[in-house]
């Protein structure tokens, strides 16, 4: 089955309505690709339908899921998932990503609620992540999300994650703001969480911001401008891994698309910062290879 790497590359924004006029008209050259939650757009008609096909016409697309439930106990909707690879196909959309967390139980709880960290609950979602990849013929990337509470915790999130992800053979998304938040709210080490992510996996990543509850308590709302650390968090990712595609995440207090535009330039800047660093290394180590060489020579 087929990876997602490499199928989208840069920097993305994830496409809202609140703009989506705008930017079908005037859309920003910065953005190499869009992302959309397909249940937000699967029924769409009329005008915004018009508008949408418009955009996945002209540029990559990404779907991520806000509804699979990939962790529930309730059984699997198999009938949403094929909605999911009619929608893919229709407009192309590069490939899918979902949460590791669950929002249903006997019916829809309109929130991302934390999966039990046990073994007994990796085997039940890597099952259910597989029967959706079977479905859909593809592989999917599954992101590390933000929680606030760990019931019947058996291990470790960055363990339970990794454990779900290799039994799954899923893909990745990464979420660094996510890696900051539960770094701060669980006192973890993020550098160590993420030098632990199965780093040949990862897709793509998210970046957002959050809103500071207290100095030790920070919740992800993607409201908000994404600050200093988490933009560092993202250099780290770089320098460990290379560069990898990554989108700019904004839900809530939507800002004019200038402000928008300035947070994809960052991630570009960051992304170009570090290949330029790469590309250099080869040029700083041949002088000492040569000196190396030389050496042997006259010895």
């Amino acid at each position: 089955m087929d990876t997602t790497q490499n199928l989208v590359h840069g920097a993305g924004l994830g496409l809202r309505r609140s703009f989506l006029s705008q930017i079908v008209e005037f859309p920003p050259e910065d953005v190499d690709f869009y992302e959309v939650a397909p249940e937000n757009w699967i029924t769409i008609g009329g005008k915004p339908g018009k508008q949408f096909r418009a955009m996945t016409e002209r540029f990559d697309f990404i779907g991520h899921g806000l509804s699979l439930s990939i962790g529930s106990t309730d059984p699997l909707d198999e009938k949403f998932v094929r909605e999911i690879k009619q929608f893919l196909a229709e407009h192309q959309i590069k490939f899918y990503s979902e949460h590791l967390s669950y929002c249903s139980k006997d019916g829809h709880l309109y929130d991302l609620m934390p999966i039990p960290f046990t073994s007994e609950a990796v085997s039940h979602v890597a099952g259910r992540i597989r029967r959706v990849q079977d479905i859909l013929e593809q592989k999917i990337a599954i992101e590390n999300v933000s929680y606030y509470a760990a019931p019947g915790q058996e291990m470790s999130e960055i363990d339970f994650f990794n454990a779900v992800i290799e039994e799954a053979d899923c893909d990745v998304l990464i979420d660094i703001n996510n890696i900051y938040v539960n770094s701060v709210n669980h006192g973890y080490d993020a550098e160590a969480f993420l030098k632990a992510m199965p780093a040949h996996r990862i897709a793509y990543a998210h970046i957002a911001g959050h809103y500071v509850e207290a100095e030790d308590f920070l919740v992800d709302t993607h409201g908000a401008e994404v600050i200093d650390p988490v933009w560092k968090l993202l250099g780290k990712a770089y320098e460990l891994y290379g560069v990898f595609p990554t989108l700019l995440e904004r839900d809530f207090n939507i800002p004019a698309m200038e402000e928008l535009i300035k947070e994809v330039n960052t991630i570009s800047a960051i992304q170009k910062a570090w290949e330029t660093q790469h590309a250099k290394l080869p040029l700083l180590l041949t002088p000492l290879t040569d000196s190396c060489r030389q050496r042997k020579q006259f010895a």
